[in-house]
């Protein structure tokens, strides 16, 4: 089978969609650190519609921070791939929509070349730096989101301006280098599920531009952007029938296809230094303030994803649309977002919630995304602040119940045993997965009592200032020993019930 590149574009099935622009016109404008499956389904997909309609300024050059995996099976493709959005038809079975994506003109693999990803950065033709490097990548304290000095990537960057390994790092020495050449200033744009993402990128940037030049870190404070995003697809793992089916359509090799299902949000602060995409041609919108969306994401889609994820994981759903199929999950996951998110929300003019709600629900139910639970499970000590702790902080300043928040942080607690209901073990994918799986095996392993579950909440990296909080400890205890007791399943039907409320 030939591979998907430049020469097969015309021999693709007419029902695919693919580029009728002219590639070897594209500029390079966006340089994109952490070139996942997550930026390729959706900034990416936005950003060809802006090429499409004509504007040639915004080819991508993609970043790889650690592997050259991406990179190597997009380069023999010329950087084209496949978006596959999936969904069910009225019958329930799943359907597919392919467009070949051609926004993508290089690949970079840091590690390999550092020196020019700088030079990318640094580039005249690059108006916008943007990042998917997740919660982790920003090298901060996810409790109070300063930069993290002491982390092992910014210290050797800070030692090692020539090759800097952490997204933090690149980007201070690519600015430092576009400033001593005169190229004028950039956007930097953070599209990671964090609250005020861009002040968070904002602040790292200028603590550590700070550390090694602070007539540079001026320069930044006062000429670059930062604006905050918010963007909402879901993007599950491609897997190796993923390809397979993919390329059977196109009747070509993708090495490479992303998935996504028809859903797309993105909404963009519109604050830029040096011009930007009409990426509202694909879907996005640019708005004053992007905190109320962030907000809403963040909690009502990441949160309950989260939970639903761990709770998934333990009972053996494997995927977030075998989950949502159990009656008492979908029965909690609907409470939790009617009785406990929706009143900590801020005003969206023009939201109807009780819809958003219920669209929220058909999306996790969608069959043909397979969105493995495990996979949402990863990093829960970088994700679980944003996502269910600002949730849990407002509901307690309030003296609200909070049953089901911390049910899903209990069902994270439980997580760390690191072996399912089913007996089967799973690796805990966290970069705080040594300490939390010691202090779990020394407290909740021995049993759950206020002294094991206070002991959790005192890991001030993930919790901060919850330790010691006497309405969450005994909420946390109830639920903890029903799910060591009777597990996933009883446990929530005993929640919906009202039988575990603190």
């Amino acid at each position: 089978m030939n591979r998907l590149n430049d020469t097969t574009l015309a021999a693709l099935p007419a029902s695919v969609a693919r580029p009728a622009y002219d590639r070897r016109a594209l500029k390079t404008g966006i340089v994109h650190l952490g070139i996942g499956a997550f930026m390729r389904a959706h900034m990416a997909a936005a950003t060809e519609a802006a090429i499409a309609a004509g504007d040639m300024r915004w080819g991508i050059a993609g970043v790889s921070l650690r592997q050259p995996d991406t990179r190597d099976a997009l380069a023999p493709q010329d950087g084209l791939y496949t978006l596959a959005i999936r969904d069910a038809d009225a019958q329930g079975q799943p359907r597919q929509r392919l467009q070949v994506i051609g926004a993508v003109l290089r690949l970079l693999v840091a590690p390999e070349n550092p020196q020019a990803v700088l030079e990318h950065i640094a580039a005249p033709d690059t108006r916008i730096v943007s990042l998917t490097v997740t919660e982790k990548g920003y090298c901060h304290d996810p409790a109070t989101g300063a930069l993290r000095l002491d982390h092992p990537d910014i210290v050797h960057d800070l030692a090692h301006p020539q090759a800097p390994r952490s997204a933090i790092g690149m980007l201070v020495y690519g600015l430092q280098l576009r400033h001593t050449l005169g190229h004028g200033p950039l956007t930097l744009m953070s599209l990671d599920n964090l609250p005020a993402n861009g002040r968070v990128l904002r602040a790292a940037v200028l603590r550590f531009a700070e550390e090694i030049d602070s007539k540079l870190s001026l320069w930044i404070e006062r000429q670059c952007c930062f604006p905050c995003s918010m963007v909402d697809r879901i993007v599950p793992k491609t897997t190796d029938a993923d390809r397979a089916a993919v390329s059977a359509a196109l009747g070509c090799a993708d090495a490479w296809p992303v998935l996504g299902e028809p859903f797309f949000d993105w909404a963009i602060e519109d604050e830029f230094a040096a011009d930007r995409p009409d990426w509202t041609l694909g879907g996005a919108r640019f708005v004053p303030d992007a905190e109320p969306f962030e907000r809403l994401k963040l909690r009502m889609v990441n949160g309950t994803h989260s939970s639903l994820a761990y709770l998934g994981a333990m009972a053996g759903w494997q995927t977030v649309d075998k989950a949502i199929a159990q009656p008492a999950l979908r029965s909690h996951i609907e409470a939790l977002m009617r009785d406990e998110i929706e009143p900590t929300l801020p005003a969206l003019p023009g939201l109807d919630v009780a819809t958003y709600r219920h669209n929220l629900l058909a999306r996790y139910a969608n069959p043909a995304l397979a969105h493995r639970t495990h996979q949402i499970a990863m990093d829960g000590s970088q994700k679980l602040p944003q996502r269910l702790l600002g949730t849990l902080r407002d509901r307690l300043a309030r003296q609200l119940p909070v049953t089901r928040m911390a049910l899903g942080l209990a069902t994270w607690m439980h997580y760390l045993r690191g072996v399912d209901e089913q007996g089967q073990a799973y690796r805990i994918d966290d970069p705080h997965a040594e300490a939390l799986c010691t202090l779990y095996q020394q407290n909740l392993s021995q049993g759950v009592n206020t002294q094991s579950v206070d002991a959790m909440l005192a890991y001030a990296p993930v919790f901060g200032d919850l330790a010691g909080n006497a309405t969450l400890t005994a909420a946390l205890i109830l639920l903890l020993q029903s799910l060591q007791t009777v597990g996933v399943a009883a446990t929530l039907e005993a929640v919906n019930r009202g039988e575990l409320t603190a």
